[in-house]
């Protein structure tokens, strides 16, 4: 049926549990955006942009998707609990997550109680809210789901465009339906192949390292901070705030907070305020820099987060363990990287650990060739992450790229034309046309970046 934003909307019935097909059932959400001439459309691409919901960011912002109903009729697919606005299928949970930081704000073991404590009020709300269907909330589900949504759609091979958490459905679905699989763009990998849980930690600690690193080189060619070295503004800082807190207009910037807010500046479209901030810092003023902090949790919450941890760590080490892995952490990125081992155990320590889908090594058999976009400065999803998982794809054809998280969809949606990587990523969808070995493109975002 219509409903609005030039959207068709529907419900799909799924099982809750694909393992008992017959058993109850609950519902994901659909949006299509139908093809702009249906006589000549190529057939349905399935998009799940991440992050959560795909319904409500595609509405707030089309131009992610829009010039692909050149082609086809793009069929967004919402996770379990998730929802477009208004709808029956958005579950909200009563208790927000705990932040995201909080192990690093609060580093003690007094800190790791309480950020468990917190998770757990979070996993629990949801839990009562989703009621029975709380069992179904893992990829792999989510996995048949899109089948099913194959199936519905009448389609011989699913055409899908993943992007960040989009690519754990696409990972699992290679696995579960290996014939079915047609054309596939993974963007921003979130990487399901690593089962040790230290040695994922790892990529996302030196890739955010090197980000400092890629952030420096981004600054030489001008920015705020007059031509400064990048990290030894950063490590001037940081002997600084170890010392002593540094004023912050009426307030001060402890060392912990210090980390927290480099951390979150260092995503490339950040990188200009961040600049600015520790030019500000250097000057002996930190308040500019307390203003890039992560965002509040929110409230209600939504449980894809619960997801999260089903998928990737649904067994977290002890307080003593996790110190002993953050020490080898620390020796290998010891800037600003190592920080990463306590912001991605905080937002699962605490949560449940069933209904569980722990990272493996990828099985998938016979898949055709799959198109995997890895930016260099992403550290989102890291690079390193991704690149683990393309070695293991034999049929993949891999597209790096100068720029950071999402990139494609942020680059439809910034409008910048036929780029290089949009254009590999259209001429695979549309013609099966693969990207030459070793394909490489600019960092068309990141060179519009303002440098004042």
């Amino acid at each position: 049926m219509k409903c609005g934003d030039g959207m068709d909307c529907a419900k799909l019935p799924v099982p809750i549990d694909w393992k008992q097909p017959g058993g109850p059932k609950t519902q994901v959400d659909l949006a299509k955006l139908p093809a702009r001439d249906p006589a000549h459309k190529l057939g349905s691409l399935v998009v799940n942009t991440g992050g959560g919901a795909t319904i409500q960011p595609v509405r707030g912002m089309p131009a992610v998707v829009s010039e692909l109903t050149t082609w086809f009729d793009v069929v967004l697919i919402d996770p379990r609990g998730m929802g477009d606005k208004g709808s029956t299928s958005m579950v909200t949970c009563d208790t927000p997550q705990a932040g995201s930081a909080g192990l690093i704000l609060r580093p003690g073991e007094k800190g790791w109680h309480a950020q468990a404590k917190a998770n757990a009020a979070y996993d629990a709300s949801c839990r009562k809210a989703m009621g029975a269907a709380y069992a179904g909330m893992t990829s792999w589900q989510v996995a048949h789901d899109l089948e099913a949504l194959r199936v519905a759609l009448g389609e011989p091979k699913l055409r899908y465009l993943g992007n960040s958490y989009g690519t754990s459905y696409g990972q699992a679905y290679m696995e579960l339906f290996p014939a079915k699989v047609g054309r596939m763009v993974l963007d921003s990998v979130a990487d399901h192949t690593q089962p040790l849980l230290e040695r994922w930690l790892m990529d996302n600690a030196v890739t955010e390292e090197k980000q400092l690193g890629r952030f420096r080189d981004w600054c030489e060619d001008g920015c705020a901070l007059g031509g400064d070295d990048a990290i030894k503004v950063f490590d001037d800082l940081l002997a600084r705030v170890r010392k002593g807190p540094l004023p912050a207009g009426k307030a001060t910037m402890n060392e912990q907070e210090f980390l927290v807010a480099v951390r979150e500046g260092l995503a490339p479209p950040r990188w200009p305020a961040l600049a600015a901030a520790l030019r500000r810092a250097a000057d002996g003023d930190a308040t500019e820099l307390s203003k890039i902090w992560p965002l509040p949790p929110e409230v209600p919450a939504n449980p894809h987060n619960t997801m999260l941890c089903h998928d990737y760590m649904p067994d977290l080490p002890s307080y003593g363990a996790f110190r002993a892995l953050e020490s080898r952490l620390r020796k290998a990125a010891p800037r600003i990287g190592w920080i990463q081992g306590r912001y991605q155990i905080g937002r699962c320590l605490g949560m449940g650990k069933k209904p569980a889908n722990p990272p493996h090594p990828l099985r998938a058999q016979g898949v055709p060739p799959v198109l995997v976009a890895i930016g260099d400065t992403d550290d989102n999803t890291p690079n390193l992450a991704a690149e683990h998982f393309a070695s293991q794809l034999p049929g993949a054809r891999v597209v790096r790229h100068g720029d950071g998280h999402a990139a494609y969809l942020m680059q439809s949606a910034g409008g910048l034309g036929r780029t290089c990587l949009r254009t590999y990523v259209h001429d695979y969808l549309t013609a099966g046309s693969l990207p030459p070995p070793g394909a490489r493109c600019p960092g068309d975002l990141v060179a519009k970046f303002p440098r004042g």
